[in-house]
């Protein structure tokens, strides 16, 4: 029944998702990496929720719940915030630039070089950090839910661990190698609506277990299991104490949603900066609900397995082991795959799209044709997928991996996220200083992470304030640097925008009431007494 249900949706979601993009495009730059920028709302907002709600979210943010409690919820609270700057503030200039990705958009900013500097930080970073991480927290929360070793006869966790991740890398490669943004898009709103399913139903039936298959009697067998832990406020000993909402977790939230090219390239693809807007905007309200099957999940585990040797990213899948009915496993295990085959294709189309657009067409073969570029991109991506598939089985040694994949990201989200904000703030900031400040962020972040008299420095900090610092020594650097060198920006000149950009009307109205709902929930489950200790 399990592995019948399983192939039944994982195949539904192939077949639709084949059927809705048989007509598309796929021969020229902007119908392969853009869908043609034919993008409509339901699909930008679908799109952009599973590929964020993704194997290292269910599995990753549940585990750092099991550890710390509900203090994890600001990943998915604080992201309005972000996603409100991006459909009021950063939407409406990018697509006004009919920009592809976000180093062209420093192009037109600073220079050519800006760009390229950018498109290798990108490429190292997802080739070495995202691809491999969704891969293996894919692959951990399949073998929780199946007994994937068992069905396979394989001997050890580790041959299972291989085998799932190249399975997945394969499948996932497939479709963003061969069917293009939009066939990522559709494939992820159908994945996104049983995703959803799945992860409410997992907290319905964790909730339940809890009171002896009773509702109310769970909500308070969780209360009671987690006590001192419902607070939106971290403490010192939290992995996101309450002072780093306002430096790193900000920061990377605003690089997550603003700038972040595995996750903003679908909204590059919208109808208009209309349909845009209200994609990203739903996105937020729809990300007010993430606690219940991001974070709650985790402490019902808590509370389940309290005083059993569990592991914080195994606690997921014990879960859903444990509570799931059989007759809903197979399809929960489908929505999983589906989440980390979404991840993973979008992370892998515009990793290619980055090297394609931003390198071989910019750089190797500026006299390259479309079919020239989209093949280029192919052979790109499957080598870019190989190293991921090789890297993620070696990340097993993780005790949380949502938390290594935050401070991970810092690595070149911080000196991008300074340089794209900078760049749309101010005129006379110079390309030099751009380059100056990505290059000198990467390497700054990496050495206060892996150089060890630096690493005792930054481990004193907390990574999320050593962030923080750095994120603003690059950009007063870059503000000095425009004064003593000042450089008109080349972005004020008028660019013809490829589609409508008229703002959908009640932008501004439903951006304020989404900043409203975000700061309710922080002080209806805020106990400031955490921060006396």
């Amino acid at each position: 029944m399990i592995i019948a249900s399983f192939l039944f949706f994982t195949g539904f979601v192939a077949v639709a998702t084949i059927w809705l993009t048989r007509k598309d495009d796929h021969t020229t730059s902007d119908g392969f990496f853009l869908g043609g920028r034919s993008l409509t709302f339901p699909l930008i907002a679908g799109s952009l929720l599973l590929t964020n709600l993704s194997t290292e979210q269910m599995v990753g943010l549940n585990g750092a719940a099991f550890t710390y409690g509900f203090a994890v919820m600001v990943w998915e609270v604080v992201a309005v915030i972000s996603l409100v700057a991006m459909a009021l503030f950063m939407l409406p200039r990018f697509l006004k630039n009919g920009v592809t990705t976000v180093p062209e958009y420093l192009e037109i900013r600073f220079d050519h070089q800006t760009q390229i500097i950018t498109n290798i930080i990108f490429l190292v970073a997802y080739a070495g950090i995202l691809l491999p991480i969704i891969l293996y927290t894919g692959a951990t929360g399949l073998i929780g839910i199946l007994d994937v070793q068992g069905i396979l006869g394989l001997e050890s966790h580790a041959q299972t661990l291989w085998a799932i991740v190249i399975t997945v890398g394969m499948i996932g490669s497939f479709y963003a190698l061969f069917g293009g943004l939009r066939t990522v898009a559709v494939s992820d709103a159908l994945n996104g609506i049983g995703l959803l399913v799945g992860g409410f139903m997992i907290a319905w039936f964790g909730i339940k277990a809890l009171g002896g298959g009773e509702f109310l009697e769970g909500i308070d067998a969780l209360a009671a299991g987690n006590e001192g832990r419902f607070n939106s406020i971290g403490g010192s000993d939290s992995a996101v104490p309450f002072g780093t909402v306002f430096t790193g977790i900000l920061l990377l939230n605003f690089f997550y949603w603003t700038t972040n090219q595995q996750i903003i390239q679908r909204t590059f693809g919208a109808k208009s900066l209309a349909e845009g807007q209200k994609g990203v905007l739903l996105t937020g309200l729809l990300k007010l609900l993430g606690p219940i099957y991001l974070v709650i999940p985790g402490m019902i585990a808590f509370a389940l397995f309290a005083g059993q040797d569990v592991r914080p990213d195994h606690s997921y899948g014990q879960l859903v082991n444990l509570v799931l009915p059989t007759v809903y496993a197979g399809f929960f295990a489908a929505v999983m795959m589906g989440a980390i085959l979404s991840s993973f294709n979008s992370a892998l189309n515009s990793t290619c799209t980055l090297f394609s657009l931003g390198l071989y067409k910019s750089v190797f073969r500026p006299d390259a044709d479309n079919a020239q570029v989209i093949r280029a991109s192919k052979i790109f991506g499957w080598m870019i997928a190989g190293v991921a598939m090789l890297i993620a089985p070696l990340l097993a040694g993780q005790l949380n991996i949502f938390s290594y994949l935050q401070k991970m990201n810092g690595i070149y989200a911080i000196p991008i996220f300074a340089v794209v904000l900078t760049g749309m703030l101010t005129r006379n900031v110079p390309a030099v200083a751009a380059k100056v400040a990505l290059v000198a962020g990467f390497i700054v972040i990496a050495c206060g992470y892996f150089v060890p008299p630096l690493a005792v420095i930054v481990d004193s900090l907390h990574e999320f304030h050593f962030q923080g610092i750095v994120f603003a020594y690059l950009v007063i650097m870059m503000l000095v640097m425009g004064e003593i060198r000042p450089h008109v920006a080349t972005s004020q000149q008028e660019v013809a925008a490829p589609i409508d950009i008229t703002p959908w009307r009640y932008a501004r109205p439903a951006g304020l009431v989404l900043l409203a709902m975000v700061l309710t929930i922080y002080i209806a489950f805020a106990d400031l007494s955490v921060l006396e200790a």
